[in-house]
C-alpha cells in the first residue's frame, strides 16, 4: 500500500519517496527494534499527510491500532512543520502530552534519523532548522527513552549541520588518529584478557568509540584541545556471569594492572541510578600515562542499559524538571519490561500509555507562540489568558481552523484564533466552564463591577422615589429595614430595585406603614436573647409533659433536669438517683450517663415521659445556609403545611452572606420532627438541619 499510494513522489534527493517510509522500517526493525505493528506503521507513516489516501483507508485496512499510529506521527509533523521551535522544553512536554502509544515516539526517532541521514539535499535554511530541533528535542529525548546509539547518532549529524568547520576538524582528527587508538586499545586490553583467563571469567571487551558531539562539549567545556582531551579513549568489559561479585573482582585485577584515579571510581552496582542503571566506572592510567575510561557490568546489566525506553536516560545529563517528572514513569516501565509474564511483546506495546502530561495542554496561537494551559481548558481560557481584554470581548473562536463553541474543551496541539467583538460582554455562565485562575477571576471582577454601576443605579432611582413621596428616612433605619427583607448589605437593596427584582413604591410604602405602626422585629435577636428563648423553650417543653414516669410508676418523685444535656419531651432518657437533689434526669446518650454505667451503674434507674393524651411536645431546629430575600418566608411555609404544624417562635442571625438560627415548634413525636428536618432540608439555600439540643 505505501509503495502504492507513493509511486508519483520524489523526495529532494531524486529518489523515489518510498525509499524513506522503507528506511524508516528497517531503523524499527533493525536498530530500535520494535515490534511487527511498529513495522507496519512506519511504512505508511507519511500516507495520509502527503498521498490521497486516509486514515479512514488505513482503519478500514489495517486496523485501530495502525491508523492511530499514523495518526498520532502525522500530528507531530504538523505541530512541527507549522510553528518555529522556541522552548524545547514546553515542546516535549508537548509531545508526551499528545502521544497516546509510546510506539509513535519511537516511530518519530526513526523517522528523524533517516532525515538526518539525508539531510544535506535540503536547502540550507531548512537544513539547519531541522538539525537545531532535533539536536534540542529529539535527541535528548531519544536519550530519555534509552536509545543510545539512535541519540549519539542525531547529535553528531545534527552537529555536522550546525557547525560543519568544527565537525570536519574533529572528525579529521580522529580519523587520522583511529589506527594509533585502537592499537593503543589493544595494548591496553592485552593484559586484562589474560589475567580475565586466568581467572576462568567468560567476558566480552570491547571498545567505546566517542561521538563526536561528546568530544565538542568537552572540549567547550574544559577549554582545551582535541589533544588534552584524555578520556577519548573508552572501555568496556561485560561479563557472563550472574554474581555481581564478579564485577568487583576484575575491578580489583585492573587495579592491580593500571593505577586508578580514586575520585573517579563510581559504584553504581551496590547502588544502582533511580532507573535501574547498573555498572562500575572507574578511570585509570594506562600506558604512556594516558587515562581510560572503564566500566565493568555483568550481561545481564548491559541488556538494563542498552535496551529501549528503560535505559540510562539521566547519565551524564543535566538534570531537568522533565527528568523528575519522567523519572517514576521509567521506573514503571522498567518492571514492565522485566515482567516475566506470559504477555507477548506486542500485548505489552498495547497496554503501555504514555500519560506523564495530563493535567496540561500546550495550544497555539494564530502566530505560532505555545501556550500552556489546564487540562479541560476552553478557547474563552485561552482569550483571557492572551489578555483580559480579549476575554471580555470574545464573542467566538476558532480552532484549527474551524469555529466552535466557547465552551469546548481544547486538547494539546490545537491553534486557536478568538475572534471579538466590542458589543461583547463577559456572561455570568462563563464561569462555570472557565478553569483558569485568571479567566475565573477576570470574570468575577467584571461582575462585580457591573453589579456596583448598577446598584449605584438603583440609588439614584430610590433616592428619585423618597423625594417623590416626600419621605425621609435614616440610614440608620433604612438598614435595619434592608436587614429585615434578607438583603446583606444596601449595595444589594439598590441592585435588586435597579434590576426589578423588587419594587421601589412598594418599598417606601412599608416603611410609611412602619413609621406609623412602630412593631419590634421579632425574627431577630442577640445571641444572649437566643440563650433565653431557649430556656424559655426547655421550660415550656416540660411544663406541656408535667411531671415523668419513675419505674413504671407516675408517683410525684423529686426529680431534677441536667443541665449538661437538657432532656427534652421525646428523647430517649433514664435517671440518676443523686443525694439531696433526688433524681437528676439525663438523656440516655448523654456522655456522663456513659461513664457512669462503667462506674455507677446501680444508681441509674428506667425513667420515661409521660403518656402524650394527644398533646404536642415542644421541639427546637437549628438551620443554616445562604441568606437571601423570601428564604424565611419558603422555610415557615415548608413547617405550616406539613400536618398543619404550629410553630412557636424564631431566631435568625445574618453573618455577611451566610445566616444561622433556631426555630422552635409543636411537634407529635419524633418522626413528626424527622420529617419536618427533611422538608426543611429542600428549601433552596439550606444547608443544615440538626434538632437543637442547647
Amino acid at each position: 500500500m505505501s509503495l502504492e499510494a507513493h509511486k508519483h513522489d520524489l523526495r529532494a534527493s531524486g529518489e523515489p519517496y518510498f525509499l524513506h517510509p522503507y528506511e524508516v522500517a528497517m531503523v524499527v526493525a533493525n536498530e530500535i527494534p520494535l515490534d511487527d505493528i511498529s513495522v507496519a506503521s512506519a511504512l505508511l507513516h507519511d500516507v495520509v499527510e502527503d498521498t490521497r489516501f486516509e486514515l479512514k483507508d488505513i482503519r478500514a485496512e489495517f486496523g485501530e491500532t495502525i491508523a492511530d499510529i499514523v495518526d498520532g506521527a502525522t500530528k507531530i509533523t504538523d505541530i512541527f512543520e507549522s510553528h518555529e521551535v522556541t522552548q524545547a522544553e514546553s515542546y516535549r512536554k508537548l509531545l508526551l502530552s499528545m502521544v497516546n502509544d509510546i510506539r509513535v515516539m519511537l516511530l518519530k526517532f526513526a523517522d528523524r534519523l533517516h532525515n538526518m541521514r539525508t539531510l544535506e539535499y535540503l536547502p540550507p535554511e531548512k537544513r539547519v532548522r531541522l538539525a537545531r530541533e532535533t539536536l534540542e528535542i529529539y535527541a535528548p529525548f531519544a536519550h530519555r527513552f534509552g536509545l543510545a546509539r539512535i541519540k549519539w547518532e542525531l547529535e553528531d549529524l545534527s552537529f555536522k549541520h550546525i557547525h560543519r568547520a568544527e565537525y570536519d576538524q574533529i572528525s579529521r582528527q580522529l580519523k587520522s588518529r583511529r589506527r594509533e587508538r585502537e592499537h593503543y586499545i589493544n595494548k591496553f586490553v592485552l593484559p586484562i584478557t589474560k589475567r580475565l583467563s586466568e581467572e576462568g571469567l567468560k567476558y566480552e571487551i570491547e571498545g567505546r568509540p566517542k561521538h563526536i558531539y561528546s568530544i565538542y562539549n568537552k572540549m567547550v567545556k574544559r577549554s582545551k584541545p582535541l589533544d588534552e582531551i584524555y578520556d577519548l579513549f573508552a572501555v568496556r568489559i561485560i561479563l557472563d556471569t550472574t554474581d555481581n561479585n564478579d564485577c568487583f573482582m576484575v575491578y580489583g585485577i585492573v587495579s592491580e594492572l593500571y593505577k586508578p584515579i580514586p575520585e573517579r571510581f563510581k559504584d553504581y552496582i551496590s547502588v544502582p541510578k533511580k532507573n535501574g542503571y547498573q555498572s562500575i566506572h572507574t578511570t585509570v592510567v594506562g600506558p604512556d600515562g594516558r587515562m581510560v575510561e572503564l566500566q565493568i557490568r555483568t550481561r545481564a546489566m548491559h541488556e538494563i542499559a542498552e535496551k529501549g525506553v528503560a535505559a540510562h536516560w539521566m547519565y551524564k545529563e543535566n538534570k531537568t524538571s522533565l527528568d523528575k517528572e519522567l523519572e517514576s514513569w521509567v521506573n514503571w516501565v522498567r518492571e514492565i519490561f522485566e515482567q516475566k509474564s506470559d504477555d507477548t511483546p506486542r500485548e505489552l506495546m498495547e497496554s503501555f500509555k504514555l500519560n506523564l502530561y495530563q493535567d496540561e495542554i500546550y495550544v497555539f496561537t494564530p502566530k505560532g507562540d505555545l501556550k500552556i494551559l489546564p487540562r479541560n481548558a476552553t478557547p474563552l481560557d485561552f482569550a483571557f489568558e492572551i489578555h483580559s481584554n480579549v476575554g471580555f470581548h470574545c464573542i467566538g473562536a476558532k480552532v484549527n481552523g474551524r469555529i466552535v463553541p466557547l465552551n469546548t474543551i481544547l486538547r494539546s496541539g490545537d491553534q486557536l484564533e478568538i475572534i471579538t467583538s466590542k458589543n461583547q460582554t463577559p456572561n455570568a455562565d462563563w464561569e462555570q466552564f472557565v478553569v483558569t485562575h485568571k479567566a475565573k477571576s477576570s470574570i468575577r471582577k467584571w461582575i462585580r463591577e457591573e453589579a456596583r454601576k448598577k446598584s449605584e443605579d438603583g440609588r439614584h432611582l430610590w433616592e428619585k422615589k423618597l423625594k417623590k413621596n416626600k419621605f425621609t428616612i435614616g440610614e440608620e433605619e433604612i438598614t435595619r429595614f434592608v436587614h429585615s427583607l434578607r438583603f446583606e448589605n444596601l449595595q444589594d437593596f439598590y441592585l435588586a430595585l435597579a434590576e426589578g427584582k423588587i419594587e421601589a413604591d412598594g418599598m417606601i410604602e412599608q416603611l410609611m406603614m412602619r413609621s406609623k405602626h412602630p412593631v419590634a422585629d421579632a425574627l431577630r435577636g442577640s445571641p444572649e436573647e437566643a440563650q433565653s428563648l431557649f430556656s424559655r423553650f426547655i421550660n415550656t417543653a416540660r411544663d406541656v409533659a408535667s411531671g415523668i414516669s419513675i419505674l413504671g410508676s407516675s408517683d410525684n418523685f423529686m426529680h431534677q433536669y441536667a443541665k449538661c444535656c437538657n432532656p427534652i419531651p421525646g428523647d430517649e432518657i433514664v435517671g440518676f438517683v443523686t443525694t439531696g437533689d433526688g433524681i437528676k434526669i439525663h438523656r440516655k446518650d448523654c456522655k456522663n450517663v456513659i461513664s457512669m454505667r462503667m462506674t455507677e451503674s446501680q444508681r441509674l434507674v428506667d425513667v420515661s415521659w409521660p403518656a402524650p393524651n394527644g398533646v404536642d411536645f415542644i421541639a427546637a431546629v437549628h438551620i443554616s445556609g445562604q441568606d437571601r430575600p423570601g428564604l424565611l418566608s419558603d422555610v415557615t411555609h415548608a413547617i405550616s403545611t406539613y400536618q398543619n404544624t404550629n410553630i412557636r417562635s424564631v431566631n435568625m442571625d445574618s453573618k455577611g452572606p451566610l445566616f444561622d438560627g433556631q426555630i422552635i415548634l409543636f411537634v407529635k413525636n419524633t418522626e413528626h420532627l424527622s420529617r419536618l428536618i427533611e422538608k426543611i432540608k429542600k428549601v433552596p439555600g439550606i444547608v443544615s438541619v440538626e434538632r437543637f439540643f442547647a
